[in-house]
């Protein structure tokens, strides 16, 4: 999904607690072009919100009764492709981020986050671009460098065509604008993701993104 400036964007929010839904919805609410479509107070309320009402991005609690949060952003995921999912959890921990961020988390926000973070990140999943909260990115860049060692960076074993896929998956384009814009096919693409995750060791598009950022491939 990729928003003009002046579209509305379309907004379903999963969590358990109504008291939280509610502050969520106030803050969202405050945005002119945000359009909350509908909330989800269990996983399985939230699979069936995600294909009833076509959201353009799930703000997802990961602790959710019934189905779990990650099982939920996988499954999502696999049923809406082009939806962006903001994890808004209290959980801060590698394990969950690592997880979430591997299943197809586009943001990773705690939720003792402020208000304007939320909105920021909802502008930048709906442009297609990553947003984490301060700890996240943090604990990003040093499980990054951490994998990477002493270690060479692992760019000069890219092929060209390869660093040419990293930048527009870093840059936040699906397969499809991806194929389209290099004039390759879709399975292509996705073969030279796979290739990518597998030289750098790299295994979710968040930590791809925060490689490429480091390694300048593209601007902040």
């Amino acid at each position: 999904m990729s928003e003009s400036s002046g579209s509305s964007i379309r907004v379903l929010l999963a969590d358990d607690h109504p008291l939280v839904r509610a502050g969520v919805r106030r803050v969202l609410e405050s945005a002119t072009r945000i359009n909350v479509v509908g909330e989800a107070d269990d996983g399985s309320a939230t699979l069936d919100a995600v294909v009833r009402l076509a959201p353009d991005i799930l703000v997802l609690d990961l602790s959710l009764p019934r189905v779990h949060g990650l099982e939920v952003l996988r499954r999502a995921k696999a049923v809406r492709p082009d939806l962006r999912v903001i994890v808004l959890t209290m959980h801060a921990n590698r394990e969950y981020v690592t997880k979430a961020l591997q299943a197809g988390a586009d943001s990773y926000l705690l939720k003792e986050s402020a208000a304007q973070e939320l909105l920021q990140a909802i502008e930048a999943v709906a442009g297609g671009r990553a947003f984490h909260s301060p700890a996240i990115q943090a604990q990003l860049t040093g499980w990054l460098r951490e994998r990477q060692g002493g270690r060479s960076s692992g760019l000069d074993r890219l092929t060209t065509r390869e660093r040419e896929v990293l930048r527009e998956i870093a840059s936040g384009r699906s397969t499809k604008e991806i194929a389209a814009g290099l004039g390759i096919g879709a399975r292509t693409v996705e073969s030279h993701r796979a290739s990518l995750m597998r030289k750098l060791d790299l295994h979710s598009v968040a930590l791809l993104t925060q490689f490429a950022l480091r390694e300048g491939l593209l601007s902040p």
